[in-house]
């Protein structure tokens, strides 16, 4: 048997920076990171095509929580303790320069998730972290005070736990066993499939500032939006997945959204084309591109509209004018599955947020036992939105662990 102060479960980013500030702040603990992998932080190598999102320049709690759509209000106390700033300091303190860009996502400079990589295991490596890889958990019990982990490769024993374990499946059951539940998880952030000849042809089209909600559901988002070879991606329907991923998966993937192009009402729109077919009377509409649409888009939107390529705005009958309109403020569209985004993929579920104290993210159930990352029901939209509330998590129970 090993035995060990504090076991950190898990060698993500949560799990590398729960330990290594535990062991910065408690240089006399004994902490050891127990990865299942043959290598640890996975997911910060291929997060941002590979350059790393470290967290988001959002710097106001109140609103930094609102790209959560689950942990929104569990969030708002920890983020008040360490949120963006801190984050950022901590970074650039051990010699990580970081940028922040023009959408707000902030990136290392040198543009490589090896910069963190590097920079996680030389400080693990200052603090006698001990990485232990290959060490799959198999069983975890808690008995007079101690803590007994059953691995691939031998037993362990500690005082205090720490869960940094992600999505994974196999420490959930773990984790019930000892009295917790487990909200189940589905997809979040995933781009929908759509096979429509509206947007067949045109992939690589952005509507730069579209409206979109799911029919039947008080569920809806706004941002960019990408026509790609299979459907739809970009920020507004990635929010929308993530906002929506509950009620989606409720519907197995197969459900209809209503796009508004141009985030104008249908009086706003029928008003405005009237007024097109007044002064662009002897033009062609397929050629009379409105609203700084994608050209594509516009002449995409007019066909389905049934108004010919040589129609010209004088000779559009209301029938069709109304129709145009539809198309660009109330475009229905059947969602016909998903994909993943990116090699990124993240789920919605995880340890119920009741069964926890936010001031310390300890267990409420078993004494000694904390968590940090998507191993609890928090998920967040695209940006580097899922890292900070890793940073978060793992940095309080640093703190209160090595208080205890």
């Amino acid at each position: 048997m090993i035995e060990k102060d504090i076991i950190v479960v898990g060698g993500g980013a949560s799990g590398f920076f729960a330990a290594i500030n535990i062991a910065k702040q408690a240089p006399h603990l004994k902490v050891a990171i127990l990865e299942r992998g043959k290598t640890g932080l996975a997911k910060v190598k291929v997060s941002g095509g590979g350059r790393c999102n470290v967290t988001h320049a959002e710097f106001i709690p109140s609103e930094l929580v609102q790209n959560y759509p689950r942990g929104e209000r569990e969030l708002l106390g920890p983020f008040h303790q360490f949120m963006t700033g801190d984050t950022m300091a901590w970074f650039e303190e051990r010699g990580v320069a970081l940028n922040i860009e023009e959408d707000g996502r902030i990136f290392p400079a040198s543009n490589s998730s090896q910069t963190i990589i590097d920079c996680f295991l030389s400080e693990a490596e200052k603090y006698n972290v001990d990485i232990l890889y290959s060490h799959a958990l198999k069983t975890l019990k808690n008995k007079d005070n101690q803590f007994h982990l059953d691995t691939s490769q031998g037993h362990f024993c500690a005082k205090k736990v720490v869960v940094a374990t992600g999505s994974n499946a196999k420490i959930w059951d773990l984790l019930e066993g000892l009295g917790h539940t487990v909200a189940k998880a589905v997809p979040s952030l995933f781009t929908f499939k759509i096979n429509d000849a509206r947007i067949k042809d045109i992939p690589g089209v952005v509507a730069e500032h579209v409206d979109v909600k799911i029919l039947g559901a008080n569920l809806y988002s706004e941002g960019p939006l990408l026509i790609t070879h299979w459907g739809m991606s970009a920020p507004a329907i990635l929010k929308l997945s993530a906002f929506a991923a509950l009620e989606i998966a409720k519907r197995d993937y197969q459900f209809q959204i209503e796009v508004n192009f141009i985030r104008e009402s249908f009086e706003d729109c029928l008003e405005a084309l009237k007024h097109s077919k007044l002064v662009l009377a002897k033009k062609a509409v397929f050629k009379s591109t409105q609203f700084n649409l994608p050209k594509r888009l516009w002449q995409k939107l007019v066909l389905a509209a049934n108004i010919k390529e040589e129609g010209r705005w004088a000779d559009v009958n209301k029938v069709q004018i109304e129709a145009l309109v539809r198309e660009l403020t109330q475009a229905v569209f059947h969602v016909q599955g998903k994909s993943t985004f990116k090699e990124e993929f993240v789920t919605a579920g995880g340890i119920a947020l009741n069964e926890i104290n936010f001031k310390t993210f300890e267990s409420k159930r078993v004494p000694g036992l904390y968590f940090a990352g998507e191993v609890l029901d928090i998920d967040a939209i695209t940006g580097g939105f899922n890292f900070q509330n890793a940073w978060t998590g793992a940095y309080i129970v640093s703190q209160n662990i090595t208080k205890s």
